[in-house]
């Protein structure tokens, strides 16, 4: 008996072309290079230019994941792009990268479950693969976190970036076993109870501004390494595998110590992990993508070989997906 699954084609990735180090920072801030990496790991990101916008970096990733993926704008159907820094209040940022590339068929939308977005729209996106409604869907982590940054608040401002990652997705085949390629198994939560630890101080409902970043940085540190290790357990108990098994572990990239922790709980050695904070910082919807996409393209991840994201974000929002490249 046969399956559909989901496979990954093509990977893509946008940063923009400003680099600033956490020097730069400390010439504005009360703050250190030192400072800033010992607790993070972060040691540079990228801001997005004047008019640049988050439909711009995404366009770009996308157009990246097409060229992997050898497919053009006719061969999409499904365009999904996670993201808390949408363009415009209405409509989905979605709706513009379709326009950008001149993908003129199928359905467009955003979603918006912050740093663990990616994640949310990678299952949103394989749901529709695997019930046949999609043939080639782009999904698109997006992000120009600079523009929510108060960038007086040294606790907050040091740690983001702004960029852009997608991947390609299109129908394949397997014997619904660990060893088939594609996606394997995704897992989502959610609880709503915790989101004054992490949030943005506005909103077209509230106070009609966007407002700015704001978060409890040591309670988000503590729910992160809980929640991710069960985000964790579940890929691994879902698929009948234990972290000895993961070729590769891609997480969210919020902040050196969380990657490591995970890791730790999750038995998989340093050299297992994709880690790009140290000059992306937290990119949002965008870490996982921009990651992936570095990591296929450098070589580490071939074919084959079983990939394992994690994430959590604002809301509190956290889940993983298994993946057999």
């Amino acid at each position: 008996m046969t399956i559909k699954r989901s496979h990954i084609t093509g990977c893509g990735a946008y940063l923009p072309e400003r680099c600033v180090t956490n020097s730069e920072l400390a010439a504005a801030l009360d703050t250190t290079d030192e400072w800033i990496q010992s607790r993070t790991g972060i040691r540079q990101r990228h801001i997005a230019a004047d008019g640049e916008l988050t439909s711009d970096l995404a366009t770009n990733a996308a157009r990246k994941a097409l060229d992997a993926a050898g497919l053009t704008a006719d061969d999409i159907d499904l365009v999904v792009v996670a993201t808390a820094t949408p363009d415009l209040t209405f409509p989905a940022t979605a709706t513009q990268v379709q326009a950008n590339l001149g993908v003129t068929r199928g359905c467009a939308f955003d979603v918006q479950a912050v740093c663990t977005g990616f994640v949310y729209a990678l299952t949103i996106a394989d749901n529709f693969v695997q019930l046949g409604q999609s043939r080639g869907a782009l999904v698109i982590g997006a992000e120009t976190f600079s523009r929510i940054l108060d960038w007086n608040d040294r606790g907050t401002c040091v740690l983001f970036g702004d960029g852009a990652g997608a991947v390609v997705l299109q129908p394949g085949e397997g014997a619904g076993t660990v060893e088939d390629r594609g996606i394997l198994s995704t897992h989502l939560h959610a609880d709503g109870r915790y989101k004054d630890m992490l949030y943005v101080d506005g909103g077209p409902s509230t106070t009609q501004l966007a407002g700015f970043l704001r978060m409890e940085g040591k309670e988000v540190f503590k729910h992160a390494v809980v929640n991710l290790a069960q985000a964790v357990d579940e890929a691994l108990e879902a698929n009948g595998v234990d972290g000895a098994a993961v070729d590769w572990l891609v997480p969210h990239q919020a902040n050196r110590r969380i990657i490591d922790a995970t890791a730790r709980k999750l038995g998989v050695t340093s050299d297992k992990v994709v880690v790009t904070i140290d000059r992306h910082a937290n990119t949002s919807a965008a870490s996982i993508p921009l990651a992936l996409s570095e990591a296929v393209g450098d070589g580490r991840i071939t074919r084959g070989q079983l990939v394992l994201l994690e994430a959590m974000g604002g809301g509190f929002t956290w889940g993983s997906a298994m993946v057999r490249w």
